[in-house]
Formats: structure tokens, sequence, C-alpha cells
């Protein structure tokens, strides 16, 4: 294992015994509102301070991007850690058992390892640029479906931006048309994971931020799949706007939201 990956993996397990706890004991758990339909607990910043102190002792010049603490410049700016200490903070909240740690690195502006930790289900998904995607140590692959037809999509609905609400209705009636079925579980690092090792078959979603998608993306690609943005695009990381599937599958997914896309997304 690369040995920043195995920090990845070192900060990540630690993230996930401070969450595995506190879900036993949801009476301690201190919930409050960061916006609209936006929340954070005392839990997402203990997880989060849990990563940042392994990743910190090793590697102190690194420079970091967390959900709950913003961006944290290092001396070193080449290496970026990009953090979610707990990706499906509602799902958390509500004692649904479906959330995940996330973790990326980036160097020199590209993601290079990634890891998506489960601590409900102990399912460590981990990826290095150029090495491939496992689950548990074990390899996995993007399921190399050819069309929508029979397959299974997740997705998230847009909490944050109902405005987008209609669009992304259509969006989903198109795709629902053709498909088996779709999925909302309330975690996109955990929908992208499932991508990766091939659980469904693709996901879109809109309006996410960067420390949602970075470790999920890098676990795609290296499962064999693309990432792409809502028009087809490399914006993702910027727009929020994001869609993952198998080759064959994306273009297909692509093709039918971009008809419902506003200007301001397709940027």
């Amino acid at each position: 294992m690369h040995p920043m990956l195995n920090i990845a993996v070192r900060a990540a397990r630690s993230a996930g015994n401070v969450i595995v706890r506190a879900f036993e004991q949801q009476d301690k758990v201190e919930v409050t509102s960061k916006g609209l339909n936006d929340f954070v607990t005392n839990v997402d910043k203990a997880a989060e301070e849990a990563i940042i102190d392994i990743i910190k002792k090793a590697y102190p010049t690194h420079s970091i991007v967390s959900e709950e603490c913003g961006k944290v410049d290092g001396d070193d700016n080449d290496y970026q850690w990009v953090i979610d200490p707990l990706d499906g903070t509602t799902n958390f909240v509500k004692g649904i058992p479906h959330f995940a740690v996330s973790i990326a690195l980036k160097v020199k502006g590209k993601l290079d390892q990634a890891v998506v930790f489960d601590p409900i289900r102990g399912e460590l998904f981990t990826a290095s640029r150029g090495k491939g995607a496992q689950l548990n140590g074990f390899r996995i692959r993007v399921k190399n479906s050819k069309e929508l037809t029979g397959a299974i999509v997740a997705t998230g609905f847009p909490f944050k931006q109902k405005f987008h609400l209609d669009n992304y209705m259509e969006m989903f009636k198109t795709m629902f048309g053709k498909c088996a079925d779709m999925r909302r579980a309330g975690s996109a690092a955990l929908d992208l994971a499932y991508v990766a090792a091939g659980r469904v078959d693709g996901y879109f979603e809109l309006g996410l931020k960067p420390w949602d998608t970075a470790a999920g993306e890098l676990l795609v690609v290296e499962a064999g799949g693309l990432v792409t943005d809502v028009n087809g695009g490399l914006n993702h990381a910027q727009s929020g706007n994001i869609v993952a599937a198998s080759p064959k599958v994306l273009k297909e997914m692509v093709a039918d939201i971009r008809p419902h896309l506003t200007d301001a997304m397709k940027k």
C-alpha cells in the first residue's frame, strides 16, 4: 500500500471509531444547522479532528480542505487532502446506518489517493492513481453495462438547491423510464463507491461539494468507469453536478440529462 494511502486508511478508521461509538449513543449527539437542510454534529467535528491529527502528524507541511474546517494551507500546497469526515450526516442523525468517511489526496491538482470507509459495515474502499481500486483488499470493477435498460441508477435529490427540482425531476423521469430502478441512499461518497464496486450501474447528482466526491471519483476511475459533469465535460469539481458510470452507460445518462439543463447547470 502506498504510504500516503496507508495514512489515509489509518485516519479513516480512527474517524470511523469516533462515529460508531457516537452512533450507539444517539442521546449524546449535538445537532446544529449550517444552513437550509444542512446539518452538522459534534461527531462530524470530532471525526474531522481525528483525521487531521493523523495526517498532520505524518505530513505536517501538507494542505487540507475539509467540510467543517474549510481550507488550511500548509507549506507544501502541491499536496492537498480533501476530507469529508461524515458523509451522510442526515442519515447518521436519524439513526439510518448508511454513511461514510471520505478522504482523498490531490498531488499537484490531480487525485492520487482515495479512501471511502463505511464504519458500520466495515467496508474499506481504496484507490491509488494508476493502481486500481479495491474493497477490503480485493480488486473491484465497475459493472460493464452497455445501456440503461436493466440498470440500477443511484441519485441524490437537490435538497439544498430545491429551485432545481423541476429540471432534476425531468432528468429522473427520463432515466427512470429506461432503467430497472433508482436508488437514493443519502451518501454521495458511498454512491460513488458502489458504482466502482459494480453494485449500481450509474450515479448522478446536482449541487455537491468537492469533499463529497473527490475520493469516490478516483475509486470510479480506477475501477474502469468515467466521471463527468452533467454536460459530459470535466467541470464537476467546480459545478458540483456529477455523473458516474461505465463509459457506455455514462454516455446515455448524459444524453438523457442534457435536454433538461439550465444555462447555470451547463457551466
